[in-house]
């Protein structure tokens, strides 16, 4: 039996045969693994692999139920901070849905290792990159992920934790989710580094300007808030940025 992020206990008997996902992250995940051939939906936000040519069933937030529906699929993936429990809950009456939650580097080494029981395919390489490396030296840090209001990364979350495996101390890391605070007094808090995704907000350089500190970016917020086989590339990057400042 294999548990889902909600507690439930799965059996499969077989790989899934027609998947559909509705994670971004997953779908590149799956296709890294070797089980893209199984994939029979997508949503329309996943971008990696490029060029996908799978049917499309609507945004993360927004799908398509019916079209989940008429796919006939024997999965389906969600996340439980990306998809509605609503939707879930809809295309429960007619497929099995799975739900992830990675919130830490480790996390997402169990999701990746659940995903090969499942897809019955090896992911050892995969996993042996996500182990702990130990960071070359400690820093303190802000992660904005919002700017209307101006909100940011609390210590419960995948990108403070993604943050913090390459040396980083996050100020806000009392905080769960992602508390919001204006811009002054985050600044009181003088930082050594401050992190600037182009998403789910799309900061520019401008952004930038106002902190009399560090500044990683703006740069492609998929390497840190994506979650998956994309966490190797988002650990290389926070590595070579933090190192190279």
């Amino acid at each position: 039996m294999i548990r889902d992020a909600l507690g439930r206990d799965f059996d499969f008997p077989a790989p899934p045969r027609r998947v559909v996902s509705l994670v971004p992250s997953l779908t590149e995940t799956l296709f890294d693994l070797g089980a893209g051939d199984a994939v029979a939906g997508i949503t329309d936000f996943c971008i990696f692999p490029e060029n996908l040519d799978r049917p499309r069933v609507g945004g993360t937030k927004n799908p398509n139920v019916e079209a989940i529906r008429a796919l006939a699929p024997d999965l389906v993936y969600v996340n439980l901070e990306e998809n509605l429990a609503r939707h879930a809950e809809r295309i429960e009456e007619f497929a099995p849905v799975f739900a992830t939650e990675p919130k830490s580097v480790a996390d997402v080494a169990s999701l990746i290792t659940t995903l090969g029981e499942i897809h019955r395919v090896e992911v050892g390489r995969w996993v042996d990159r996500l182990k702990p490396i130990p960071p070359a030296a400690g820093f303190t840090f802000l992660c904005p992920i919002w700017k209307k209001p101006w909100m940011w990364c609390g210590g419960d979350t995948y990108v403070s934790n993604l943050i913090e495996s390459v040396g980083g101390q996050n100020l806000l890391g009392h905080r769960e989710r992602y508390p919001a605070m204006d811009l002054d007094c985050a600044l009181s808090l003088e930082p050594q580094i401050v992190f600037l995704p182009d998403e789910p907000y799309a900061f520019t350089a401008e952004d930038a300007a106002p902190f009399e500190t560090r500044v990683i970016g703006p740069f492609p917020g998929h390497l840190i808030t994506w979650h998956g086989t994309r966490t190797i590339l988002g650990l290389q990057f926070l590595r070579g940025a933090v190192l190279a400042a």
